[in-house]
């Protein structure tokens, strides 16, 4: 009794902790598309205005759609994971392998995406802040400060929430290679769902079996 009420601890803080850092990355990709989206300031220049704005710094526009796909996308998850606490639902060994298998993909692959593009506008706002001699291109920073400080803070947020997808990620292989591990080593809860589905003279002589 005692090893299965500290599995069943385990599950349940694992299961919190997943919650909490999802919602963590979602947060953390709206805060990042937000402060990049909004990040606009006018100069005049040589007696000329001008704007910078995200859309001048293609890197930068491709982090934002990406931060706010992902924002959305953790968003359903938790709703989802919600609404099934709720209604309780049971789902076959095929079905739950291929949520599995989509919520592994998915997860790995807004990782990617988000850290990839993070570190693309990083090196743009990197020669926004050195400027390159060679190429004449100068400090964009020195003009457009609350742009580049504004950028900045949206940066971070960005690159804390692909730290985050990656973790996430680790979660779920973690619940997608558990449905293939060896039948001795699968959870309690799961080899009584699969008995009960095989019957009770079936799941004696599966039982029987392991004991052997």
């Amino acid at each position: 009794m005692a090893p299965s009420l500290a599995r069943l601890q385990a599950a349940a803080t694992s299961s919190r902790a997943e919650t909490l850092l999802r919602g963590a990355c979602a947060a953390a990709s709206a805060a990042a598309a937000l402060l990049l989206g909004l990040s606009a300031q006018t100069k005049t220049v040589l007696f000329v205005r001008k704007k910078a704005v995200p859309r001048d710094v293609e890197a930068l526009w491709v982090l934002i759609v990406a931060a706010a796909v992902a924002s959305g996308y953790h968003a359903a998850r938790l709703l989802l994971r919600r609404l099934r606490s709720r209604g309780g639902g049971n789902d076959g060994n095929a079905t739950c392998t291929a949520v599995a298998w989509i919520s592994f993909l998915l997860d790995k692959g807004c990782a990617y995406v988000v850290f990839a593009s993070s570190a693309a506008a990083l090196q743009a706002c990197f020669v926004a802040l050195v400027g390159v001699q060679p190429l004449q291109w100068s400090k964009l920073c020195n003009i457009y400060t609350r742009f580049c400080v504004q950028g900045a803070f949206g940066m971070v947020c960005g690159l804390a929430a692909a730290v985050g997808m990656a973790v996430l990620s680790a979660f779920s292989a973690r619940d997608l290679f558990r449905l293939y591990s060896p039948p001795g080593r699968r959870p309690r809860r799961a080899q009584h769902q699969h008995q009960h589905q095989l019957g009770p003279a079936t799941s004696s002589i599966v039982t029987e079996l392991q004991k052997a």
